[in-house]
């Protein structure tokens, strides 16, 4: 039987953070009313002269530069002409023969292996309008008509939906560290066409491509991906053929489906935009946005193993959210602990905001709350369980770790009478395990510790505990 593999590229459109659309001045808004930031130009007007957005220019060669692509320093305005609601003007301003941004270079981690994947170009367009099938008809809301949108082209080279997952997981975060985008995916912020060809092993020429249009959830694009493979192949393997196509996917059945025979680019019939000059950069330009470039998370994650000492688990971790990143670099301007801060983000910050379906940004503990909470712990004053229940209320009611404790009364008990009085108890009322500890098992005295910070209710100092059963058990 034949063994196929899987060629896979990616077309990833992703929105960028203007104030204004690409070519006029109307507002980039979301969730704005329908049709309430439109202008002549945006909606197709006939004698309506698009004007370029510097700002959408400068992100998309800043995000090339992070990718690792050459700029040019002229590239040419087209129009990719076709008839579809979403576009008024039944064209689109785009880049076709010469885009901002040509070749590139990715390098990703795909379940703990190392691989670069290829990137052809990045051109500047604009974005359609986002069509909304209601009962019975159709309606289309032109807010979305003309913001800036670049796409992001990989040659064929991913070769399973892992590959594509760890490629599109990556953009998503340098484009966020890079400012470029926010990569929202339910806001269309981020999406991506696939193109999917199988063929035998060991054969050079490429199998006829499928593309899957518009996928804007990571989940979804794994099983179009993994389904649309078998489906080439069981096609294959009976005999058939692979029509070049373009395919959607239904997420409940968990299936592609056919939409339309796959166009040509000579079908959209490109040709120069007339209304837009030839766009020139120089090399000042271009060097004042390079010199603008943030760390990567590849490169903040080198920094926290080397400088700060963090596991490299802790590291992937931290950078894989920019928010949650940026947010622990500012718990570390009042503190030098780096691991138990490390500790709290990622258990239990990151276990109440799974539990409360919220984004960092909308906690109430402050960087600065955190950072005195673990000096706290440090310092000995409450106990690293202590530590938990008042970051939980510092995180639904904010204040200061200090007020929390003096409110519930959790400050730790070092105070030598009473952890002697509770450690007379425990050794008198748990007489076997005091047996097993003299007979030679030092494990049971974490019983009589447990009995002591049982009767505490926590507040007992775990160290200054363990050292006085010590001596008592071993004069």
């Amino acid at each position: 039987m034949k063994q196929y593999e899987a060629t896979i590229g990616l077309e990833t459109h992703v929105m960028q953070h203007t104030q204004t659309k690409m070519f006029c001045g109307c507002l980039r808004v979301y969730g704005a009313d329908p049709n309430t930031h439109i202008c002549p130009v945006c909606v197709g007007y006939p004698g309506a002269m698009p004007v370029l957005n510097r700002k959408a220019i400068e992100l998309c060669c800043k995000a090339g530069m992070l990718l690792g692509c050459s700029i040019n320093r002229l590239s040419r305005w087209d129009r990719k002409n076709y008839f579809y609601p979403d576009m008024a003007k039944n064209y689109q301003i785009t880049q076709a023969d010469d885009p901002l941004c040509l070749g590139g270079q990715l390098e990703v981690d795909v379940e703990g292996v190392k691989k670069v994947f290829d990137i052809e170009r990045i051109h500047q367009e604009e974005n359609a309008a986002k069509n909304i099938h209601a009962a019975g008809a159709s309606l289309v809301d032109y807010n979305r008509a003309g913001t800036a949108l670049m796409e992001i082209v990989s040659t064929p080279c991913m070769h399973s939906a892992e590959d594509a997952l760890a490629y599109m997981t990556t953009i998503k975060q340098i484009m966020q560290y890079g400012g470029i985008s926010a990569c929202d995916q339910e806001k269309g912020e981020m999406r991506s066409d696939v193109n999917i060809s199988v063929r035998p092993v060991g054969q050079q020429e490429l199998g006829s491509k499928v593309e899957i249009k518009n996928m804007n959830s990571f989940a979804f694009i794994k099983e179009a991906i993994e389904y649309e493979i078998d489906r080439q192949i069981k096609v294959l393997e009976q005999g058939g053929t692979i029509d070049q196509e373009t395919r959607g996917y239904d997420a409940e059945r968990g299936e592609t489906f056919v939409q339309r025979t796959k166009e040509d680019a000579h079908d959209y019939r490109y040709f120069p935009e007339p209304d837009l000059l030839p766009l020139s950069l120089t090399d000042e330009e271009i060097e004042a946005w390079r010199s603008e470039l943030p760390e990567l998370p590849a490169q903040r994650r080198v920094r926290y193993v080397e400088e700060l000492g963090l596991p490299a688990y802790d590291a992937s971790v931290l950078t894989a959210d920019k928010a949650v990143s940026d947010w622990f670099e500012a718990v570390l301007q009042h503190s030098s602990n780096a691991k138990p801060v490390s500790n709290f983000m990622m258990g239990e910050m990151q276990r109440l905001l799974a539990e409360k379906e919220i984004s960092i940004e909308a906690c109430k503990i402050t960087p600065e709350a955190l950072a005195k909470l673990v000096d706290l712990i440090d310092e000995g004053v409450i106990s690293n369980s202590v530590g938990k229940q008042v970051f939980e209320t510092l995180f639904d009611e904010g204040g200061t770790p200090e007020a929390v404790i003096e409110a519930k009364g959790l400050a730790q008990v070092s105070d030598d009478s009473a952890l002697e009085q509770w450690a007379d108890e425990a050794i008198a009322q748990n007489p076997k395990p005091v047996e097993e500890y003299k007979a030679g098992n030092p494990a049971s005295i974490n019983f009589l510790m447990g009995q002591v910070m049982k009767a505490s209710r926590g507040k007992a100092n775990p160290g200054a505990v363990m050292q006085l059963l010590k001596q008592k058990l071993d004069g």
